[in-house]
Parts: C-alpha cells; sequence; structure tokens
C-alpha cells in the first residue's frame, strides 16, 4: 500500500534505472517530484523501504535496489486512489479531522463508481471486537444518514471525530463501542453528523 506521493517517486526511480542503467540522485527525486528539500526524499525514501519495495546499500552514491517482484506487483494490481485524511479514534474522540492533499491506493473492489470515498488511519482499540485495530486504514464511503447498525465515522458537536457503530433511538443517537472497556455515549440528534459508513479495512502486519 503506497501513498501517491511514494507510488510517483517509485515509478521515477525504476523509469529513470530503466533508461540510464543508474539510480537519480537525491536532488533529481526531489526535482522530479516538486519536493521542497531532499530531507523530504530521504523520508518517502524509507517508507518505501520499510514497505518492501526498494532497498538501499549502505555508505554508496545512487545505491538502490528495487524489489521487482513487489514492483511488478503493485503494477497488475488494480488500485484506486482516494484522499487520506490523517487519524480518526477509535477510543476517544479527537478533534475534527482536516482536510488533507495526501492520497492513498486501495483495491478498487472497495469502491463503487457511483460514491465518493476517504481513508483514515485508526488510532485506539475501542472497536477491537469488530475486528477494527489500532493501526488499520479504514475506508470510508461519504455518507450523512446511517442505518443502525452501521459503523460510522461521526461529528459530535462539530469538533471531535469518532469511528463506532450508529444506533438511532426515537430522540437521540448512540454511538457504540466494541470493547467492553469502553462505554456508549448518547447524544441528542442535533449533535452528531454522519461523515460516512465503513467501506473497507487494511492492514499491514
Amino acid at each position: 500500500m503506497l501513498t501517491l506521493k511514494q507510488k510517483k517517486l517509485l515509478d521515477f526511480i525504476n523509469e529513470y534505472f530503466s533508461s540510464y542503467g543508474i539510480f537519480p540522485t537525491y536532488e533529481e527525486m526531489k526535482s522530479a517530484l516538486s519536493v521542497k528539500s531532499k530531507s523530504g526524499i530521504h523520508k518517502l525514501i524509507s517508507s518505501i523501504e520499510e514497505r518492501g519495495f526498494i532497498t538501499r546499500i549502505p555508505h554508496k552514491a545512487r545505491a538502490l535496489k528495487i524489489n521487482q517482484d513487489m514492483y511488478t506487483k503493485s503494477k497488475k494490481n488494480t488500485k484506486e486512489y482516494i484522499p487520506f485524511l490523517g487519524k480518526i479514534a477509535a477510543g476517544n474522540p479527537i478533534e475534527a479531522i482536516s482536510s488533507s492533499f495526501e492520497k492513498i491506493s486501495v483495491p478498487d473492489f472497495l469502491l463503487s463508481s457511483n460514491s465518493d470515498y476517504f481513508a483514515l488511519e485508526v488510532t485506539g482499540d475501542s472497536m477491537k471486537n469488530d475486528g477494527i485495530c489500532d493501526g488499520d486504514i479504514v475506508v470510508i464511503k461519504k455518507k450523512e444518514t446511517a442505518i443502525s447498525g452501521e459503523i460510522v465515522v461521526a461529528l459530535i458537536d462539530d469538533n471531535e471525530v469518532t469511528l463506532k457503530k450508529f444506533r438511532s433511538n426515537k430522540n437521540s443517537i448512540a454511538l457504540e463501542p466494541a470493547n467492553s472497556s469502553y462505554k456508549t455515549r448518547i447524544f441528542g440528534p442535533e449533535r452528531v453528523k454522519i461523515q460516512g459508513i465503513l467501506a473497507g479495512l487494511i492492514r499491514k502486519f
């Protein structure tokens, strides 16, 4: 799973090597991706290496090795890119998530063509009994309504965002955890806005 920037850098490295037989310098990578600093490229390289797509050879200039099996596999898999909006609490709510220009690749079978989606990284363990763990990436289908029992991204009082199971009662909304260590929270309907419903989950082991 690569973000859009990571994928662009990996593609540039592979295409450069195919053309010139050597790997690009950090300065060339910085220029190609319009990244402001070499430290930004260093972070991207490190994140790609952590995912197993490349290996850096220490103490040598332009010394990289592309894992061609993984790279070829990533090119064959059909993926879509959706906005990655950072972290969401599956525990105690965090401040409202702001918009982001970063995108993340997800398998296209998680998405339908007539809907919009975004991705969030889960923090906390309040939904662990529903199989949603700390560090997971959840794919969220944008919706403003939900059916009781669906797992939703809920905005509370225009300030807090959380991932919980939605229950609609006559005069209230319940946001239920899937962990007995946490309590169900009850709100008036006017205090809760549904931002989307859970469409899928991506996990790195």
